[in-house]
């Protein structure tokens, strides 16, 4: 027994992954890390970072979505300093969005038809998704389409922080603000509001703000040429193949400078360093004697947010991967566990988590003190139920 788990059956997370994932194939590697009471309980690596070398401990990951949780705090430290407020309208920070209407029809080669919106956007509606922004990937509406007509939310565009908002500001929202809950490009218009209010690069807030004093000397948007060695390779899912190379860690994107710094998806990190952020997490925003934010800001984060209550099945407009819909609400950055007999996987009312394109993924959960943090590199993330298997497998090892 370790720290109120049973050791043999958290060994069972491994032989789970190797047999059912990496050995057939399914995915190309697989780290976990689970903590309990800020204690570590748990640490395998199984599978290869590149073809014939193993998976080691301190390997970096491109954790696509895993980036929103960190930006999501970076904000909510300018709002304890006034900086900002919840309320506060997103033209009053970018003023490009002034003329944004609301998508009525049109579409292709046809201008849009757009009306006025109910209500602007505001601060809390890019934190919570219901902006009225969306994805490419969602492949739904002509909004969508839209989006990958301009390549306003492809990871290669080349564009500045203010090119960006310029873009996407043009593009009608899908619906008015506050109507609906639709996973969306609203944390990276969040990291470019920082940027602004900041009046310092985005990728500086950060380091300054969260990586630096939480010692994530591992995490950023780009990997330096020293530490490109240890970032794994990335797949894509392929019906034939199972997977094919998406990103070769010896010649990644990653590692190059680029002029966009995607606060919804950009970082790359390790398994250790993502840890340390959920530690944070679980200690009510402080660890080792650093606060980065109060409790009480945390606790309004992981509260639900959804307006007038209710799951993401009542919400929920779009096609998305990160989530299930059932028992599941939505905080300031993360998916909130309402209820988890709704949600139908193990777990405690107040857990909050979110994952990343790439099939990472983390929790914490505070009722039973755990924090866990998945790696591998596999899109997209509906590929597999793995992560909810891992968090099953975590919670069925509680031994106290």
């Amino acid at each position: 027994m370790s720290h109120g788990f049973d050791t043999k059956r958290l060994d069972r997370i491994p032989a789970f992954l190797a047999a059912k994932y990496v050995d057939s194939g399914r995915l190309p590697h697989a780290a976990t890390l689970v903590s309990r009471r800020g204690e570590i309980a748990h640490r395998s690596c199984i599978g290869e970072a590149r073809p014939g070398e193993a998976l080691k401990e301190d390997a970096i990951f491109r954790i696509a979505s895993m980036t929103k949780p960190i930006t999501s705090i970076a904000f909510m430290m300018l709002l304890e300093e006034g900086k900002v407020a919840l309320s506060d309208p997103l033209v009053k920070y970018c003023p490009e969005f002034r003329d944004t209407g609301v998508f009525v029809a049109g579409g292709g080669n046809v201008p849009f038809l757009t009306r006025p919106p109910a209500r602007p956007i505001l601060m809390v509606d890019l934190l919570r998704h219901t902006s009225g922004l969306t994805y490419s990937f969602q492949e739904r509406t002509p909004v969508d389409a839209a989006y990958r007509k301009t390549k306003i939310d492809d990871f290669d565009a080349d564009y500045t922080m203010d090119g960006f908002i310029e873009g996407l500001a043009k593009i009608p929202l899908q619906f008015d603000p506050g109507a609906h809950w639709n996973y969306s490009m609203a944390t990276d218009v969040l990291g470019a509001v920082i940027e602004r209010i900041e009046r310092k690069p985005f990728a500086a807030v950060l380091k300054e703000r969260i990586f630096d004093p939480l010692g994530m000397a591992d995490t950023g948007f780009r990997v330096p040429v020293d530490q490109q060695h240890r970032l794994t390779d990335c797949y894509a899912f392929d019906p034939k193949e199972k997977m094919r190379q998406f990103d070769a860690g010896d010649r990644s994107r990653w590692a190059k400078d680029r002029s966009f710094h995607s606060g919804g998806g950009g970082l790359a990190s390790t398994l250790n360093d993502y840890h340390r952020f959920c530690l944070m997490l679980l200690g009510g925003g402080k660890l080792d004697g650093t606060r980065i934010v109060s409790r009480k800001t945390l606790s309004l984060m992981t509260s639900n947010h959804l307006v007038g209550g209710g799951d993401l099945t009542q919400h929920s407009v779009g096609i998305f991967s990160e989530d299930e819909n059932a028992g599941v609400g939505f905080g300031l950055g993360f998916a909130v566990t309402l209820d988890p007999a709704a949600a139908g996987i193990p777990g405690s009312a107040g857990d909050f988590y979110w994952g990343g394109m790439f099939s990472t993924g983390f929790f914490v959960d505070p009722v039973e003190e755990i924090c866990m943090v998945f790696m591998t590199q596999l899109m997209p993330s509906s590929t597999y139920p793995v992560r909810r298997e891992v968090k099953t497998l975590v919670h069925a090892a509680i031994d106290d």
